[in-house]
C-alpha cells in the first residue's frame, strides 16, 4: 500500500503543478492552446454550417508557402511576416477555389483537392530549399507541420492571443449575420443583406482561425480544430448559440487535455493529443448524444418498428373483426397469422406490449400458448379501426389524385398509414368527401 501511495504522490504533485499553473510555460501554452481552440472551433461551426468542412483543409495545406516565403522574405521566423505570408496563401487558396468552380466544370471537391495538393506541394518543396540554405533561423520552421505548441510564448502567445480576441469579437458582432448567410443565404439575399460582403467576412475568418491555430496543431491536423467541435457538438443541440458554445467548450477541454499529456510525457505531441481528444470527444457524440447520437436513433427505429407492428396486428385484428361480423371475436395466434404473416416470436411480443397497454386481452385456454385467444379491448378496436381507416383513405388518395392504379397502391398506404397525423387524417376526409369505400371496394371505417 505504501508502495501504491509513494509511486501515485510524483503524479499527483504533477498534476497538482498542472492545475494550479505554477509554471510559466504551462500558463502561457495552456492559454495559448485554449484561445486557438476556442476561436477555431467557433468559426467552425458556421463554416460545418456552409457545408464549407473541406475548405478549411485546403487551407490549412495552403498556409505552409505562405510561411516560407515569409520566412525567405524577412530572413527570420518573424510572428508578423509568417502570420501575413500564411493569411495571403491561404486567402489565395480560396480564391483559386472558387475560380476553378465558376469558370470551369470541375465541380468543388475537386476543385479543392487540386488547390490543397499543388499549395501543400509547393510548400514543402520551398520548406526543402529553406533547409539546406543554410540559414540558422530555419531551425523549428517545419514544426508548421504537425504544430509544436511548446512555441506559443512570448511574443508568439501575444499576437495569437490578440487573434483570437479578435477572431471571438468579430463573430459575435455579426452573429445574426453569419447565422442568417449559414442558414438561408437566399433569404439574406432578397431583405437586403450584403451577402457578398458577409461570405467575404466569413472566409476570412475561417482564414485567419487557421493561421491562428497553425503552430499549435500544425497545417495537417487544422482542419480537424475547425470543424471536428462543431461536428460533435451539432449533435447535441439544434440551437446555434448552444452549438457555438459547445464547440467551444469541446474545443478547449481538448486543449487543455493535449497540453496534460504533454507535460506529463515530454515526448509526446501536445498538437497530436489536442486533436485525438477532441476526436475522442466527437466520436462519443456520435455515439451518445441524447437525441441525435447513433445509439439514441437506433434507439428510436427500433420503438418506431414496435409501433408499426402493433399498429399491424391491431389492423389484423379489426379485418379478422370485419370478416367475423364480430369485432370482439377471440382468436388464436395461428388464425391471427393465416390472415397476415408474421413471426412467431415477434407476434407474440407485439402481443404482450397491446396486452400490457390494454389494447388486446388474453385467455388462457390448457396449457399450450398456441391455444391462447386474443380479443380486442374497447380502445384497442378504437385504434385499429382508425389505422384501418388511414390506410383506405390513402388508398383512395393515390388513386384520385396520382393516378395509381388500385393494385399498387396498397403498399405504399402500408407505411403511410402509421404516419399520419391528426391532422393530416382530417384534411384527407374533407378532401375526399368522407369516401364510403376504398379503390377495393371495402368500406371505409368511422367512429
Amino acid at each position: 500500500m505504501l508502495l501504491l501511495l509513494y509511486s501515485l504522490n510524483p503524479m499527483t504533485d504533477a498534476l497538482l503543478k498542472f492545475f494550479t499553473l505554477q509554471d510559466a510555460n504551462v500558463r502561457y501554452v495552456v492559454l495559448g492552446t485554449v484561445l486557438l481552440a476556442i476561436s477555431s472551433a467557433v468559426v467552425g461551426c458556421f463554416t460545418f454550417l456552409k457545408k464549407k468542412s473541406l475548405a478549411g483543409d485546403a487551407v490549412a495545406h495552403a498556409v505552409l508557402p505562405g510561411i516560407c516565403l515569409a520566412f525567405l522574405l524577412a530572413g527570420n521566423k518573424n510572428p508578423w511576416a509568417l502570420l501575413a505570408g500564411s493569411f495571403i496563401t491561404g486567402w489565395l487558396s480560396l480564391v483559386c477555389i472558387d475560380f476553378i468552380t465558376s469558370k470551369t466544370k470541375l465541380k468543388e471537391d475537386t476543385a479543392i483537392g487540386l488547390v490543397l495538393s499543388i499549395f501543400f506541394g509547393v510548400g514543402i518543396l520551398l520548406l526543402t530549399a529553406i533547409q539546406h540554405g543554410g540559414n540558422a533561423e530555419q531551425a523549428g520552421l517545419e514544426g508548421f507541420i504537425f504544430g509544436k505548441a511548446a512555441a506559443l510564448i512570448g511574443a508568439d502567445l501575444v499576437l495569437f492571443m490578440v487573434l483570437s480576441a479578435l477572431l471571438l469579437c468579430t463573430v459575435a458582432l455579426f452573429f445574426k449575420e453569419l447565422t442568417l448567410i449559414a442558414f438561408d443565404e437566399q433569404y439574406a439575399k432578397v431583405i437586403g443583406f450584403p451577402v457578398r460582403w458577409l461570405e467575404l467576412l466569413l472566409t476570412t475568418l475561417t482564414v485567419l482561425a487557421v493561421v491562428v491555430g497553425i503552430q499549435a496543431v500544425g497545417v495537417v491536423l487544422m482542419a480537424a480544430m475547425l470543424i471536428t467541435p462543431a461536428a460533435a457538438a451539432r449533435f447535441w443541440t439544434d440551437k446555434l448559440q448552444v452549438m457555438v458554445v459547445l464547440a467551444a467548450l469541446l474545443g478547449a477541454l481538448a486543449a487543455v487535455g493535449g497540453c496534460l499529456v504533454s507535460y506529463l510525457h515530454t515526448n509526446m505531441p501536445t498538437g497530436a493529443w489536442i486533436v485525438f481528444l477532441v476526436s475522442l470527444l466527437a466520436v462519443f457524440s456520435f455515439l451518445f448524444a441524447p437525441k441525435k447520437g447513433l445509439i439514441a436513433r437506433h434507439y428510436k427505429q427500433k420503438q418506431h418498428k414496435l409501433r408499426f407492428a402493433e399498429e399491424n396486428i391491431l389492423k389484423t385484428f379489426y379485418h379478422l373483426g370485419e370478416k367475423q361480423k364480430d369485432f370482439f371475436h377471440s382468436y388464436t395466434l395461428n388464425e391471427i397469422v393465416e390472415k397476415r404473416k408474421f413471426e412467431s416470436t415477434y407476434l407474440q411480443k407485439g402481443l404482450e406490449r397491446l396486452k400490457k397497454q390494454g389494447y388486446v386481452v388474453q385467455q388462457k385456454v390448457g396449457a399450450n400458448p398456441a391455444q391462447y385467444l386474443w380479443q380486442f379491448t374497447t380502445e384497442g378496436y378504437e385504434r385499429g379501426l382508425r389505422v384501418t381507416k388511414l390506410h383506405r383513405l390513402w388508398e383512395i388518395y393515390l388513386t384520385k389524385y396520382l393516378r395509381i392504379a388500385p393494385d399498387h397502391v396498397h403498399e405504399d398506404a402500408e407505411t403511410m398509414e402509421h404516419i399520419i397525423t391528426p391532422e393530416l387524417e382530417k384534411t384527407l376526409e374533407t378532401w375526399l368527401n368522407y369516401p364510403k369505400n376504398d379503390p377495393h371496394n371495402t368500406e371505409i371505417p368511422y367512429r
